[in-house]
């Protein structure tokens, strides 16, 4: 596993800044906030929830809006970062990984709407609110296609240039399938939750591997660059 030369270990910094972000504010966004504001088949408790909360909801929105910014953050700079390992591996990491911020930016207008909807008038229809914050919740469930995606590449990079250990390049490959896959489970068959809860815990331990791995090279002092 090569070290970086000093020209580029900030940017390893960058990287895996940006992309520690964007895991906390779309982890907060799926684990603190959406739980609390969507009641699934239940639209007069969802909108009850948007006119309660109204304060988490917003907070809900700013997350989703700072996620996208992350996101996009995070693509450019892998971008970059790798561009000197493999230029056409690099150009499709970016690619993917500029398409979930788009689904994400469209969620958060989606919520945004529920909101305003909810608040804008006493005698609202719950059905309308409800169906934002449903079609807020797909775009983010179509958006984990390219979420997955954009790993694969990330992992044959790894794979091609030992950028990091053997393993954290297949949990990138073999998760970024899982993502996708979870997507078309979760169409075809809408009640195994469970196992779409599992197939999204390889990614989650690779993107988070990939974050530390990020950081240690960042910080890693060398004296000359470690040719293979």
């Amino acid at each position: 596993m090569s070290a970086l030369p000093p020209s580029l270990r900030r940017d390893a910094c960058l990287t895996g800044l940006f992309y520690l972000g964007l895991g906390l504010t779309g982890g907060a966004v799926f684990m603190a906030v959406r739980p609390q504001l969507f009641a699934e088949d239940d639209p007069v408790q969802t909108l009850a929830n948007l006119t309660g909360q109204q304060g988490l909801a917003r907070i809900g929105i700013a997350l989703e809006l700072g996620s996208a910014i992350f996101q996009a953050l995070t693509a450019v700079w892998f971008a970059k970062l790798f561009s000197h390992i493999d230029r056409h591996a690099a150009s499709v990491v970016a690619l993917f990984g500029m398409v979930n911020p788009i689904a994400t930016l469209a969620s958060s207008v989606m919520l945004r709407a529920a909101l305003d909807t909810a608040l804008g008038h006493s005698s609202a229809d719950p059905a309308i609110s409800h169906l934002f914050v449903l079609t807020s919740h797909h775009f983010w469930a179509a958006g984990a296609i390219f979420f997955g995606l954009w790993l694969i590449p990330m992992g044959w990079i790894v794979l091609k240039e030992r950028f990091g250990p053997r393993p954290l390049g297949w949990i990138l490959i073999l998760g970024g399938i899982g993502y996708v896959a979870s997507v078309f489970i979760a169409v075809l068959a809408p009640h195994a939750g469970a196992w779409i809860g599992l197939l999204t815990i390889p990614p989650t331990i690779g993107e988070f591997w990939m974050i530390g791995l990020l950081f240690w090279k960042g910080l890693r002092r060398t004296t000359k660059y470690d040719q293979k």
